[in-house]
């Protein structure tokens, strides 16, 4: 099979292909890995190669029966263990450590017939809106390969965004899934909290802030994903209420005429660049074309600045827990982990039992708050980004500050990150240029990036939807309105 022709469908288009006889699922592995071997070396997206476990299941017709049969997939290198093969999350400290069993969304996508035949690009512990791990190297960006392709599912996105698969596992644990698909031009749903399992080892992320789910370059791609990976496991803490029918049915569905909010600037960038303005414009522009209304809110609907300390107070005191736990359970020193994972660690560690509970406790105000704003709105709408995808190395530490943070790695006095400006540096950096994705991760709630916006020099920057709890249904038939009205599917990156 021919890339044109690969890369022409979407992954339920390839299953299609595949039942009705047409192509068989070897053959779409085999264009897929042509695919990579083209341009993988330019971007970095897949890490890890699962090659006697793809020709496997190729091999066997009882392998491959689901929505999904035949088509090739590649799951991220971060939480989607796969049984037998090490789960690195972008960290030298696991690079070697095989995984005991399948993950449940990993077991969901094999028995949707997927071929999963690779790991993708993710950086450490998926820490950051970047892919840039010292492991592997940074990952790029299809449309300008000097740029990121976002993160932390940043490699996925790439490998969709350069048509290696139609779609991609993802997580999602303050904007992994849709930051990159605002840098790719792709669509990003996250779901709502509890909707999608994390076990068998985990409970829920992040407190539940964090869920998987896929990047792909169709909405229906999205929908039947998320109705093969929603559902309790034997480790979830609740079970989440489910959609009432398939959520592949609510693509191209009317969504009947919405009310929605508007809101562009933030508390922590409170001039985004033009072109996030352009972005959100454009849409609009589409919103009042197919009749929904559009208002424009003078102030955003929650305390964003506090919203942001909050959600880096449970990031940094969370990675301090798994920075210790896997010095624990493999026996390696700080030389496993990344300087900047050792910071974050660092002012977790710093950070008091009390100030911890402060931000958890506090997610109930972000809550009441958001719950107020959809008692009369039916979505919010942010840009996905403040700024066009940054350019690759523009967040590294300056040399004098790598330095400092070596001597106060090296002395235990973690405390003086606080007083060096170091917080503040982190803050502007890691949330300055996507400020708006973390409200959806601390509040639960359902939301998704739409490609609907291109900049003049040809990168893409989307747009952010949130819903109330239970939304998925509603996100999806906007969407699937916003799709046909403004295709982006045969928009291709110039790679």
């Amino acid at each position: 099979m021919q890339h044109d022709d690969y890369q022409r469908y979407d992954g339920l288009g390839l299953a299609a292909l595949v039942a009705d006889g047409e192509v068989t699922a070897g053959e779409l592995l085999d264009a897929a890995r042509a695919r990579a071997a083209a341009v993988n070396p330019r971007i970095n997206a897949i890490v890890r190669e699962l090659e006697p476990e793809a020709d496997a299941r190729v091999a066997s017709d009882a392998a491959l029966s689901g929505p999904f049969a035949g088509v090739p997939f590649v799951i991220k290198d971060l939480g989607q263990d796969y049984a037998g093969v090490p789960t690195s999350g972008g960290s030298r400290s696991l690079a070697t450590v095989p995984a005991a069993q399948h993950a449940t969304v990993v077991q969901r996508w094999l028995d949707a017939g997927l071929v999963i035949f690779g790991k993708t690009n993710t950086p450490e512990f998926g820490a950051k809106g970047i892919t840039e791990p010292e492991l592997f190297g940074p990952a790029r960006n299809p449309w300008d390969l000097d740029r990121t392709p976002g993160g932390s599912s940043g490699g996925a996105a790439a490998a969709v965004a350069a048509g290696i698969v139609p779609v991609a596992g993802a997580s999602d644990g303050g904007g992994s899934i849709r930051i990159p698909a605002a840098c790719c031009g792709l669509f990003g749903l996250k779901a709502g909290r509890g909707l999608v399992p994390s076990g068998p080892l985990v409970g829920e992320g992040l407190h539940g802030s964090a869920t998987h789910g896929v990047l792909s370059r169709s909405v229906r791609d999205s929908a039947a994903m998320l109705d093969l990976l929603a559902g309790a496991d034997a480790a979830s803490p609740y079970d989440a209420p489910r959609p009432a029918g398939p959520l592949l049915d609510e693509v191209g569905r009317d969504p009947g005429r919405l009310r929605i909010g508007v809101r562009v600037p933030s508390a922590i960038t409170p001039d985004p660049d033009p072109e996030a303005h352009a972005a959100v414009a454009a849409a609009v522009a589409a919103l009042e074309e197919l009749g929904h209304e559009v208002v424009e809110l003078p102030e955003a609907p929650y305390d964003d600045a506090a919203l942001a300390k909050d959600f880096l107070t449970s990031w940094f005191v969370s990675l301090a827990w798994q920075v210790s736990e896997i010095k624990r359970r493999t026996g390696c020193g700080d030389e496993g982990f990344e300087r900047d994972t050792l910071i974050m660690a660092a002012l977790g560690r710093g950070t008091s039992g009390v100030a911890y509970c402060d931000a958890l406790e506090r997610r109930q105000l972000h809550v009441r708050r958001l719950a107020e704003f959809h008692a009369g709105h039916d979505l919010l709408l942010t840009p996905t980004l403040a700024t066009p995808p940054p350019r690759i190395g523009e967040f590294d530490l300056p040399l004098p500050v790598q330095r400092l943070s070596d001597l106060v790695l090296r002395t235990r006095t973690g405390g003086l990150l606080r007083h060096v400006g170091l917080v503040d540096r982190m803050i502007d950096e890691n949330l300055g240029w996507v400020p708006y994705t973390q409200l959806a991760n601390l509040t639960g709630r359902p939301a998704a990036s739409v490609p609907l916006h291109w900049t003049a020099a040809g990168l893409p920057l989307g747009v952010q939807f949130v819903a109330a709890p239970g939304g998925e249904g509603l996100l999806l038939r906007l969407a699937a309105q916003l799709e046909a009205a403004r295709p982006w599917a045969d928009r291709r990156a110039p790679l």
